[in-house]
């Protein structure tokens, strides 16, 4: 359960849209285009910001089934934080935790407000973007990493479709997914994606059940007028974590809470739209809403050196509503040899929560031969209520100015309005200017080098309403240098990046429930990023990033700050045999994770031991529109240490090797 605390402190909003990368993203794993780093549409190589992007092509490849999976090739990213714990979606960019700050789904933030949050499903995604460094300018309250955008996918102007069906150890699902126009002339589209699933998580009281179902309508009169509509309905039945005493010879799939009292339970609900005008003249309009609503369960027996039978009991009824909305101006035109492109922009947020939490104990449990006492054994205390009703407004500038197809100078600035009530005398009000400059300079039309400054706010979250009124906003800078290059002739991305990243008033959630803030924290890395198409059978991508971090201020000033490793390297090949027309063709590939050395707690008394994973696949092309695909993570069944607990008794494992066999058919 503590390890929800860290998933819950920390906030984010703002909208970001992303376009379609190459020709034909289904069939690429190298992007072309994004509109992340600068909230227009541009080339990559232009833009100057780091961005990665996981297309349809990689995520299917590899078989990813969560958002974690999806991101672990990526360069600046650390994933598995809490091994096979489904709870939420942990990652770290930069050395900065984003597990509520970060995630977006269309451009909208997807907030977690204390332990009330929603997860996104990657079979609804159409690919991933991954923007690296401080990112409040555009997107207004975010931790200083950066942020992932996950972009749903949506109507296409072809018939489209598959149905698929994968088995794997403790796990089973079904899914569909097919749209296209509905009209002859295109105007009106459709597209229904659909998923089913049955499986455990680690042991067989850890549940990962899921049914998603999402239908999305285009109307498109003109070339100058569209409007996406988008729905989603989410049912996960998840498990609440399990960890193991220190010092245990168990299995880590020995389960050591309580199985009548083990849920994360959500349901998600939401209906948005997206909407483009062109007026014409170089002036455009879009805007993107969202509503969404969400029920929660969450129980959990965990292991505590706080409780006086080895074992707390907590459980927590949440019902979380957010409305967003983001309007855009973007103004095009040309003065001779310099091109300006301006966007104005609004957006407003209202996230409101309310939970119901109990705390208690659970029965004693032998740490040698676990044995249950169901529900007789788990004691809970008076509910104790929690209100949150955050209120964000935001305006933002940017002027972006392209002299002789060479130099891309950007300027941006943004002002936030924060108003938290939590219906006590705590509540607050706080705002923020932030800025940010970027300079590209392209020496050839593929090969660029850019730098950038920009800047991060982030107010603390309002769980702790006692704290709420000290708390100081969380603020960041970066300065970044770089380099992107496309080679002539090859569909290939290779990036560089260097970059001075920093946040004052860090928090940290604390065993007690509560926090401290351990004043600056500094990261200074460097990022090398490939993704290449070597050859029309031949796919790869190599990631490796350095992370030197410490922590400036405070009692722990000159160590390095928990959970955050100094290198992170992955690799990944695939290879197709063509079987040209004689049988089918068949795809080998494989990949290595490497995550390094890290710390458990800001004192740097405990450490977790680096670890080196392997990952593979194989599929086979029956016939044109028939696919059969075997999909193993952690192919050496590695048994690893992911993180302690925050009072440091147990331990998360990582997940153990899982076997997957897809049959899909297309159409």
């Amino acid at each position: 359960m503590a390890m929800a605390q860290e998933a819950a402190r920390v906030q984010a909003l703002a909208p970001i849209t992303v376009t379609g990368a190459g020709e034909d993203p289904d069939q690429t794993i190298v992007a072309t285009q994004t509109a992340t780093g600068e909230k227009l549409d541009t080339d990559l190589v232009d833009s100057s910001a780091a961005v990665s992007v996981v297309t349809q092509k990689e995520l299917q490849t590899r078989g990813v089934n969560t958002i974690e999976q999806a991101l672990s090739y990526s360069a600046g990213v650390s994933v598995d934080e809490y091994g096979s714990d489904n709870r939420y979606d942990y990652f770290r960019i930069r050395g900065f935790s984003q597990n509520a700050a970060g995630s977006y789904l269309d451009g909208l933030a997807t907030r977690t407000l204390n332990f009330t949050g929603p997860k996104l499903e990657p079979y609804g995604l159409e690919r991933i973007d991954i923007l690296k460094g401080s990112t409040s300018t555009l997107f207004g309250l975010n931790a200083p990493g950066g942020l992932v955008n996950a972009i749903s996918k949506r109507p296409t102007d072809y018939p489209m479709g598959e149905a698929y069906t994968t088995l794997g150890n403790d796990h089973a699902e079904t899914g569909v997914d097919f749209g296209g126009p509905i009209d002859g002339a295109g105007i009106w589209r459709y597209r229904l994606t659909a998923k089913w699933q049955d499986a455990n998580d680690g042991s067989k009281y850890q549940k990962d059940d899921r049914l998603y179902i999402a239908p999305a309508v285009t109307w498109a009169p003109s070339d100058a007028t569209e409007l996406t509509v988008l729905g989603q309905f989410q049912d996960n039945e998840g498990n609440s974590g399990n960890s193991l005493p220190v010092g245990t010879t168990l299995s880590p799939d020995t389960f050591f809470g309580e199985p009548d009292f083990s849920a994360m339970n959500r349901t998600q609900r939401s209906i948005g739209y997206q909407f483009r005008h062109d007026f014409g003249g170089g002036l455009t309009l879009r805007q993107n809403a969202r509503y969404s609503n969400l029920d929660l369960l969450y129980q959990q027996a965990y292991l505590s050196a706080y409780s006086d039978t080895g074992r707390a009991a907590y459980q927590v009824e949440g019902k979380l509503t957010q409305r967003q909305i983001d309007t855009q101006l973007q103004y095009d035109r040309q003065w001779g040899r310099v091109a300006g492109r301006t966007l104005v922009g609004a957006d407003y947020g209202d996230y409101e929560v309310n939970e119901q939490a109990f705390s208690g104990t659970a029965g004693a449990i032998d740490p040698r031969d676990p044995g249950y006492c169901g529900m007789a054994c788990i004691s809970l205390g008076s509910a104790v209520p929690t209100h949150i009703d955050m209120e964000t407004k935001g305006v933002y500038l940017q002027q972006e100015l392209t002299f002789d197809d060479r130099w891309i100078l950007t300027l941006g600035g943004r002002k936030d309005w924060v108003d938290t009530d939590t219906g006590t005398d705590t509540s607050n009000t706080q705002d923020a200017f932030t800025k940010r400059v970027g300079l590209t300079y392209k020496a050839t039309p593929d090969w660029s080098v850019y730098a950038n400054y920009s800047e991060s706010f982030e107010p603390v979250g309002a769980y702790y309403a006692g704290q709420l009124a000290t708390a100081r906003p969380q603020r960041g800078e970066q300065y970044e240098i770089g380099s992107k290059f496309r080679p002539e002739g090859m569909n290939a991305l290779f990036t560089i990046a260097a970059f001075d990243l920093s946040q004052t008033n860090v928090a940290r959630s604390n065993a007690d429930f509560s926090i401290s803030q351990v004043g600056q924290v500094d990261v200074r890395g460097l990022e090398l990023e490939g993704r290449a198409e070597l050859s029309d059978h031949f796919n790869l991508s190599l990631a490796y990033s350095y992370w030197d971090a410490e922590i400036k201020d405070g009692a722990n000033a000159g160590n390095r700050p928990q959970l955050t490793p100094e290198h992170l390297v992955s690799l990944w090949a695939d290879y197709t045999i063509a079987g040209n027309d004689t049988w089918g063709d068949l795809t080998l590939g494989g990949g290595l994770r490497y995550l390094g050395r890290r710390y458990a707690d800001d004192a740097n008394e405990a450490s977790i031991s680096s670890n080196v994973l392997v990952d593979a696949m194989a599929s086979y092309q029956i016939d044109k529109q028939t696919e059969v695909a075997l999909n193993v993570t952690n192919l050496m069944d590695r048994e690893y240490v992911s993180t302690p607990s925050l009072d440091g008794t147990a331990l998360f494992y990582g997940p153990e090797r899982e076997v997957q066999v897809t049959l899909r058919r297309s159409w």
